[in-house]
């Protein structure tokens, strides 16, 4: 999942006032050879009026439209920064999410697997920051709330790391499809980059904001882990 993490300044910050600065200096220049053009012009075949009246149009519509996308780049800013504001009671708090999850080696792990309707058989498909199958077990057919214990193909604790899951769905052993199983992480960090708010995970791992489909905070219940379905 490609994220972007922004650095220095936010975008627009610096940018506005060093556009209307060269705006105003470029239009104060042209002024100046226009003044200059028409004191030197030759009085028995001077330049048309309308040529420049042109010339004056044309320089006022690029002033607009710098000023325009300076103004539009401002607000953009703007919004993104009242977004993070309004994320802040995020962190400490726990979103579920598709997307790699971070296995601390001890700890289970929340999912949120949303099976197929006419499943038979649900299969949790692990692999691991290589993109190597490590483990592979089957759970509940369920969409509440499982707690898993990470273990490879022969039940061995996995180590820690980050891990890519899998949920395969099968009826009468037939594969109707693999999806991507969310599961509940604790936000860290929230951070502003120029596609938007992006969260992030223990291990490092970053999401975009928009990828998140549920919010709560962190219970002693939860802390935890819920129970496994049996």
């Amino acid at each position: 999942m490609e994220v972007y993490s922004p650095t220095g300044a936010p975008p627009g910050t610096v940018k506005t006032s060093s556009s209307e600065g060269n705006v105003n200096s470029d239009y104060e220049t042209f002024l100046v050879m226009m003044t200059t053009q028409i004191q030197n012009q030759d009085p028995l075949d001077p330049m048309d009026a309308n040529e420049f009246a042109v010339q004056l149009a044309t320089f006022s519509s690029v002033e607009q439209q710098v000023l325009t996308n300076d103004l539009l780049t401002s607000l953009n800013t703007s919004m993104t920064m009242s977004s993070m504001a309004d994320m802040v009671g995020w962190i400490g708090n726990e979103v579920r999410v598709a997307a790699p999850v971070y296995h601390d080696g001890t700890s289970p792990i929340t999912l949120s697997p949303n099976p197929a309707a006419v499943a038979d058989k649900a299969t949790l498909v692990v692999t691991d920051s290589e993109g190597v199958e490590v483990g592979r077990q089957d759970i509940p057919v369920s969409t509440a709330d499982y707690a898993w214990t990470p273990t490879d193909a022969e039940g061995a604790p996995l180590p820690e790391g980050i891990y890519t899951l899998t949920l395969e769905s099968y009826s009468e052993d037939v594969l109707l499809g693999a999806t991507e199983i969310e599961h509940y992480s604790v936000v860290e960090e929230v951070r502003s980059s120029p596609s938007g708010s992006t969260l992030v995970f223990e291990g490092g791992i970053e999401v975009p904001s928009l990828f998140v489909t549920a919010l709560r905070p962190v219970t002693a219940a939860t802390a935890g882990g819920t129970p496994p379905l049996q």
